[in-house]
C-alpha cells in the first residue's frame, strides 16, 4: 500500500490542507468586509462609522441585495442572468403606470392623485411582471436549450425597449407618500438621533428590512428544504440530478422566476426610493448584482454558495463604493476598483477548487 495513504502524517498535512482552504473560501468575504471597514474608519477620521452613514450604506444595498438573492439561485444551478438590470426598469415603469393609471410622462416630482391601482396594485404588478419576464426567459433557456448567457443577453434590450415603448421614452414621477414610503420610509431609532445629536432621523430604512427578510428567507430555503437541496444537486452536476430522478428543467426554470421575482421588487423599490420610474433604471446594476454573489463566496460554476455570502458580497460592494466616495475617488477608478474583484474572487475560488482537489 502507498505509504502517502498510510502515513498519519501526512494525512493530517493533508487534512489541515483542506480545511484550511475550505475555511477561507467560506470566510474570506467576511474577513475582508472587516478590514474594508476599518480601513474606512481611519481613513475616514470615523466619519464612516457614523450610524447615519452606516444606514445609508445599507440603504443603497438593498436593491442589489435583493436581487444579487435570486441571482445566488440561478448561479448555484451553473446559470446567470444578465437581464435584471432592463428586467428592474420594465417592472419599476409597470408598478408606475398602475399606481398613477396612466403612462403620462411626468418630470415634475411633485406629488399628484393616483387614479389607478393604489399601493398595493403596484406592488403585485411589479413582481407579476419580473416574475413573467423570468419565466419567458427560463422557458427558452430550458426548453429551447439555448444557453442562459445568450437568452438574457437578448432579454437585457428586449425589456429595456418594451420599457421604452412603455413609456413613451420618458420617466414617470411625483408619486405619494404611500407609495415613496417604499423606497424612502424608515422605522425610527430615536436613541441613535439623540445620541449622534443628528439632525436628521435616524432609523432601519424599509428597503433594507424588505433585504433582510428576503435573506433569511431565502437561507432558509436553500438550506433546509428539498427544494433547495434539488438546487445544489442541478447545480453540481446536472446529469446526475436528472438520472436521480429530478426534474432538471422545472428547477431551472424556476430560479429564473425567482431571480424575475426580485428584480421586479427591486424596481418598484427603485422608483420609491428615487420617486420615479425611469427607462435607464438599472443600467449597469447586473453587474453589481453578479460581483455581490460571486464575491460573496457562489461559485459561477454552480453547486457552491450561499446566501449569507451573497449579503456579505452586497454589504461589501456597498461598503467599497460609500468609502471611496467619502475619500472623494473618482467614479471612474470605483468601477476597475469593482472589476478587479470580480476578477480575483472567481481566481480565488478556482484556487480554492484546486487545493481541495488536491
Amino acid at each position: 500500500m502507498d505509504q502517502a495513504t498510510t502515513d498519519p502524517k501526512l494525512m493530517d498535512s493533508s487534512s489541515q490542507r483542506l480545511d484550511i482552504a475550505k475555511l477561507l473560501g467560506q470566510f474570506a468575504p467576511l474577513v475582508f468586509l472587516v478590514v474594508l471597514i476599518i480601513i474606512f474608519a481611519v481613513a475616514t477620521e470615523g466619519r464612516f462609522l457614523n450610524p447615519l452613514n452606516l444606514f445609508n450604506v445599507l440603504r443603497q444595498v438593498s436593491v442589489t441585495g435583493m436581487i444579487a438573492i435570486g441571482m445566488t439561485f440561478v448561479i448555484l444551478t451553473g446559470g446567470i442572468d444578465l437581464s435584471v438590470g432592463s428586467l428592474l426598469a420594465l417592472a419599476g415603469m409597470a408598478a408606475a403606470i398602475a399606481f398613477k393609471g396612466t403612462n403620462q410622462n411626468t418630470l415634475s416630482l411633485e406629488a399628484s392623485d393616483a387614479v389607478g391601482l393604489g399601493v398595493a396594485g403596484a406592488v403585485i404588478i411589479a413582481c407579476l411582471v419580473g416574475a413573467f419576464g423570468g419565466f419567458l426567459q427560463g422557458m427558452v433557456i430550458t426548453r429551447m436549450g439555448i444557453p442562459a448567457f445568450i437568452v438574457t443577453l437578448g432579454g437585457l434590450t428586449i425589456w429595456r425597449g418594451l420599457t421604452l415603448i412603455l413609456s413613451n421614452g420618458g420617466p414617470i414621477s411625483g408619486f405619494t407618500a404611500d407609495y415613496r414610503y417604499l423606497g424612502q420610509g424608515l422605522i425610527p431609532l430615536p436613541f441613535l438621533t439623540e445620541i449622534t445629536q443628528s439632525r436628521v432621523p435616524i432609523g432601519i430604512p424599509i428597503p433594507v428590512i424588505l433585504f433582510l427578510i428576503f435573506a433569511v428567507l431565502a437561507h432558509v430555503a436553500l438550506r433546509y428544504t428539498k427544494y433547495g437541496r434539488h438546487v445544489y444537486a442541478v447545480g453540481g452536476n446536472p446529469e446526475a440530478a436528472r438520472l436521480s430522478g429530478l426534474n432538471v428543467k422545472n428547477i431551472t426554470l424556476s430560479v429564473y422566476i425567482i431571480v424575475g421575482f426580485f428584480a421586479g421588487l427591486g424596481g418598484l423599490v427603485s422608483s420609491a426610493r428615487f420617486n420615479s420610474s425611469e427607462a435607464v433604471a438599472g443600467i449597469g446594476s447586473e453587474l453589481d448584482v453578479i460581483a455581490a454573489v460571486v464575491i460573496g463566496g457562489t461559485s459561477l460554476f454552480g453547486g457552491e454558495g450561499n446566501v449569507l455570502g451573497t449579503v456579505i458580497g452586497a454589504l461589501l460592494i456597498g461598503v467599497l463604493v460609500n468609502g471611496l466616495v467619502m475619500l472623494n475617488v473618482s467614479s471612474y477608478l470605483q468601477q476597475i476598483i469593482i472589476g478587479l474583484i470580480i476578477i480575483l474572487a472567481v481566481a480565488f475560488d478556482r484556487f480554492v477548487k484546486s487545493r481541495r482537489r488536491s
